[in-house]
């Protein structure tokens, strides 16, 4: 582009600049967008000042200024250069960067301005982020004020220079995460795994400080975005499906959140509860620390002697504290690092500043340490100082643990052994007791007269479904295809035959056939009987003429006929059947596979959970269990089990509110899309809550015969039922009662998981994992 000449229109290959309206608005900005995707605005010039009509033009002057013109010539934005050339030119590098240059410079990055020297809310690839020291210049995201005004909004991504400088995410002058600083291999406050899609640089001397990083496949590209709800999420173009697929994203927990359990107490998004004061400390104000207000944090139990009779305790799963006010030398080793700390009296913990290579450098904290967390896998050593008698305690803890253990240990060896051989013994007289009865055994290997369930011929289900025929077919879940049949007398009935390469084996056939035998409820499909000849494997159920629940909801027809009455009755009944399984049946099951397609729907479409397969007994007392085997389908998990393995009741109950909110808006929770965001059904009911717009949820289906309270009321109840914490969901007692009455509900929390995320190492997948259909077995190592 010459100087002093006009364009509105600018193609640099991977990118366009030109003049965009956001939305539904009819105000016009000058920015730069995707080629393969125009919809995602990457950077804009005028985000302040829109041009209110149809008139734009962008110059650049003959002292290369970059100008945006309106109607009446007057200057809307223009950038800025204390520099002049002879000759400017302005262009769109393949980067995305829009510069001005001396086009008779012989140094191709001599600019005299760029654009990714002023970020909007997407930090791209080679784009620096951090501090110019010797301009004062400070290169930062910051997010849209909404998802159709790209003015600045109150949440940005930047680079803090004091102390060792940091990464954090910050709503006005307050840090809301914070993801650390470097240690040479990563930032601190990120969990160590491969990426295959990029490498990062942070680098730091008396000039200037940055953060950026570099795309290691260039056809793969990607962005990290700050939203307007100050979520930043980084995101991979996928080819194959021609969309953005999130790839990670801040606050995926509470324990993402800046100084949640308040000074020298550590996060564990896997604990409950999930602060705990470090060893050595003591909540600072008990009665809160108790009743889960942890942002008073902790003290000492013992205070230091201020000399080198004190000592340091070594932690080596932790994200490094707040280091704003710490103090760093790349020249000093560890060694020398501790004697510094030792010298002076606010000194409150040390650490290696890089840990590449064995570890060199010394990183020191003064003051309070804050916004700890626990993470799963190693991270580098952090070593924080405690009394010499708090280090004694903690040592005879340790060795009293040890013997312990090992007392234990040996104990439960030789009780192990003895139960070994008493089974050993009863297990050869029952062979022998075997031998001398003559039983016919089915295939589950239990003795039909033990089943509590009859158990049909093969023959008589061949002939019921006609030989298992496609006209038959009702549908197919994840473990195999479910038929209509009628048996000799007129009698309907549903087979669930499972498929032999289905994720149900013996054990989860077994699980559904004991289950449901003894589970006697309205709102519970009733198990007719089971067929176990010639290696099947067969459930007959009761036959329900609706079919099930996401048949309706999901279908823009059928769906005019679920009206409001229908749907409230419907919801109703799938609670009271949850309350059924956790609390007043004889035995309390898990279910574990709530989603619409496991409701169905009988003649007078009164809803009935089905398929028990994954589902677990709790004992009296117990309220939650870990699993080495995480089961289930995604969209519907609650994030401790998902991620950690964790179930319990208040699993069922996050299920239960997914449902709740696909039944309101007819709409998937995952392969959800709106145009304003990439949340998933979660997140898009929790920003229409917090934007008090709720009512935009509602499918426009149940309009004409809903009642507006009784659908807010269930609105705010599913909610409360998806919140991230475990413990602030309701119980489904409390759901009912909820759903029945009038009493007082308390305003919903953040839900969990209410952003999209497919697994790193295989992006390219990431579609046909999300599936609401079918259900999923993941193997996890714990």
């Amino acid at each position: 582009m010459e100087a002093g000449g006009e364009v509105f229109f600018l193609l640099g290959g991977t990118f366009q600049l030109g003049f965009f309206s956001p939305g539904k608005l009819t105000d016009r900005y000058l920015g730069i967008w995707y080629t393969i995707s125009n919809e995602i605005v990457v950077w804009v010039a005028n985000r302040e000042t829109p041009l209110d009509d149809s008139s734009g033009v962008l110059k650049v002057t003959d002292q290369g200024v970059l100008v945006l013109l309106n109607s009446s010539n007057g200057i809307v934005w223009s950038s800025n250069s204390s520099k002049t050339v002879d000759n400017p030119v302005s262009q769109l590098l393949d980067s995305g960067n829009l510069v001005v240059k001396d086009a008779d410079e012989t140094n191709p990055d001599n600019f005299l301005w760029q654009s990714f020297d002023y970020p909007c809310d997407t930090f791209l690839p080679e784009m620096k982020l951090g501090w110019d020291f010797v301009t004062g210049l400070e290169r930062y995201v910051s997010s849209w004020k909404s998802t159709e005004d790209p003015a600045r909004g109150e949440f940005s991504l930047r680079m803090t220079p004091h102390g060792l400088p940091q990464l954090v995410v910050m709503k006005g002058a307050k840090i809301q995460t914070r993801s650390g600083s470097s240690n040479g291999l990563r930032l601190t406050g990120s969990i160590s795994r491969p990426n295959p899609l990029s490498e990062f640089e942070f680098f730091l001397n008396k000039d200037e400080v940055y953060y950026e990083y570099r795309l290691l496949n260039k056809s793969m590209p990607s962005r990290y975005t700050l939203n307007p709800f100050g979520i930043a999420q980084w995101f991979t173009w996928i080819e194959n499906t021609h969309s953005w697929e999130p790839f990670f994203s801040t606050q995926q927990d509470q324990c993402e959140i800046y100084a949640f359990c308040g000074s020298y107490s550590s996060c564990n998004i896997s604990n409950a509860p999930v602060c705990t004061c470090l060893k050595g400390f003591i909540p600072k104000s008990p009665e809160q620390w108790y009743s889960q207000n942890w942002s008073d944090g902790c003290v000492r139990n013992t205070p230091l002697s201020c000399s080198y009779n004190d000592g340091f305790f070594k932690y080596t799963s932790f994200k490094l504290p707040d280091t704003s006010s710490s103090w760093f030398d790349k020249s000093k080793s560890l060694k020398e690092c501790k004697g510094l700390c030792l010298e002076n009296c606010s000194c409150t913990s040390y650490a290696n500043l890089d840990i590449r290579e064995g570890g060199s450098g010394c990183l020191l904290w003064f003051g309070d340490l804050t916004d700890i967390r626990t993470f799963q896998s190693d991270s580098q050593d952090l070593y924080i100082r405690l009394a010499s008698s708090e280090l004694d305690d903690i040592e005879k803890k340790s060795k009293f643990n040890k013997k312990r253990l090992a007392g234990i240990v040996i104990s439960s060896v030789l009780f192990l052994v003895g139960m070994l051989t008493v089974g050993f013994i009863f297990y050869i007289r029952k062979k022998k007791l075997r031998n001398q009865v003559v039983r016919r055994k089915d295939y589950l290997g239990e003795d039909r007269e033990d089943m509590e369930l009859p158990l049909f011929d093969l023959n008589t289900i061949v002939h019921a479904t006609n030989g298992f025929s496609s006209r038959n077919k009702l549908g197919e879940g994840g473990f195999g295809p479910v038929y209509q049949g009628t048996l000799i007398g007129g009698k309907e009935i549903a087979v669930k035959r499972l498929s032999k390469d289905s994720g149900q084996g013996m054990r989860e056939f077994k699980n559904e056939v004991i289950l449901i035998a003894k589970l006697q409820h309205r709102n519970l499909v009733r198990l007719l009987g089971c067929c176990t000849q010639d290696d099947e494997k067969i459930l007959i159920y009761e036959f329900m003429a609706n079919r099930s629940l996401d048949f309706f909801i999901f279908d823009q027809e059928r769906a005019k006929l679920l009206d409001w009455p229908k749907c409230f009755h419907i919801i109703d009944g799938i609670a009271r059947g949850l309350l059924y399984l956790h609390q007043d049946s004889r035995l309390r099951i898990i279910h574990r596979d709530l989603k619409a397609s496991n409701i169905l729907l009988d003649d007078n479409m009164n809803p009935k959970i089905s398929d028990f397969g994954l589902a677990k007994i709790f004992g009296g007392d117990q309220s939650r269990a870990n699993t080495n085997r995480v089961v289930g389908t995604y969209g519907y998990m609650p994030p401790e089990y998902a991620v950690d393995g964790i179930f319990s009741t208040k699993s069922d109950v996050f299920s239960f509110g997914v449902v709740l909110l696909e039944i309101l808006s007819r709409q998937k929770n995952r392969g959800f899309w709106h145009p304003d965001h990439h949340l998933n059904l979660l997140g898009h009911a929790w920003t229409l809550w917090i934007q008090s717009t709720p009512l935009e949820l509602i499918d426009k289906s149940l309009s004409d015969s809903c009642t507006i309270s009784e659908v807010l009321r269930c609105l705010h109840v599913a909610l409360l039922c998806v919140q991230q914490v475990p413990e602030d969901r309701p119980s489904m007692s409390s759901v009912v009662l909820m759903l029945s009455s009038e009493v007082a509900l308390l305003p919903p929390k953040q839900p969990g998981f209410y952003t999209e995320r497919t697994l790193p190492d295989d992006l390219s997948r990431a579609r046909d994992l999300s599936e609401n259909n079918f259900s999923t077995t993941l193997l996890e190592g714990r």
